[in-house]
This record gives structure tokens, sequence and C-alpha cells, in this order.
């Protein structure tokens, strides 16, 4: 059970904050603190997920960018150009003007599969990454 409470300050957008808080309301959570709290545990165990992924996997990554983020757009080219050995196709959808949508399909040694995605979430001006891969059996 978690007692000790740290306390922390963190800068956000007001529009993610916003979204955040209507989430939170909806949700019936009793406070923003609850809110994060639970954001935060399920990050961890989708980490904990990705980490114990092994072995050779069919996946595929969605991914939700802003298309309009100063060069973004050919930095997530080159990236999935550096993993051209296990992205097998891409889908690339445009949301809205400035939201785009891009789902890219793979085939490949776990360690990688999660490189790629660790590689592409980590860029500025990307909203999500979602994994999900299967092992593949013989």
């Amino acid at each position: 059970m978690e007692t000790e409470l740290s306390r922390i300050g963190i800068s956000l957008p007001k529009s993610l904050l916003d979204r955040f808080d209507e989430i939170i309301t909806a949700r019936g959570y009793s406070s923003r603190s609850e809110g994060i709290r639970d954001a935060i545990r399920n990050y961890i165990t989708y980490y904990r997920w990705m980490s114990d992924v092994q072995c050779e996997r069919q996946g595929v990554i969605t991914m939700i960018y802003d298309h309009d983020q100063r060069g973004l757009v050919p930095v997530l080219t080159d990236i999935q150009h550096e993993f051209r050995q296990i992205v097998q196709a891409t889908l690339h959808s445009h949301v809205t003007h400035s939201r785009c949508l891009e789902v890219v399909l793979l085939r490949g040694e776990a360690t990688q599969i999660k490189e790629l995605a660790e590689r592409l979430m980590s860029q500025k001006g990307v909203e999500s990454v979602k994994l999900t891969t299967i092992p593949i059996e013989e």
C-alpha cells in the first residue's frame, strides 16, 4: 500500500490539462492527484509489459502526431527507415489539418520492435504511441 506521499510540480499545456480534468470528472476521481496517480500506475504497467515482450513478434504501432511540429515528419520517416528490416507496411491518415494517425505493421525480434516504439514515442510532437504484439508461433 502506498502510504508515503511526495509532492511534485509539473508543467502542462492548458489544453492537455483541460482534457485531463474532463476525464477525471467523467470517471469520478476525487481529485486531480488521484487521476494522475492512476495514469502513472497505468504507464508503469504498460512499461513493464513492454519490457517483458521477447522473441520474434508480429505487431502494430499506432501513432498520433502533430503534422505541423517542425521537423517531425522527416524524423519519423528516418526512424522507420532505420528499422526497415522489421517494418512491413505503414498506413497514414489525416485526422485533422494538423493531426495525423499512422499505423506501422511490424515483424521481427521484440527488442527491435520495442526500440522502434520507444524511439517514436520520445519525439516532440508525438501525442500517442501504442504497441500491440503477438508471438509468432510455429
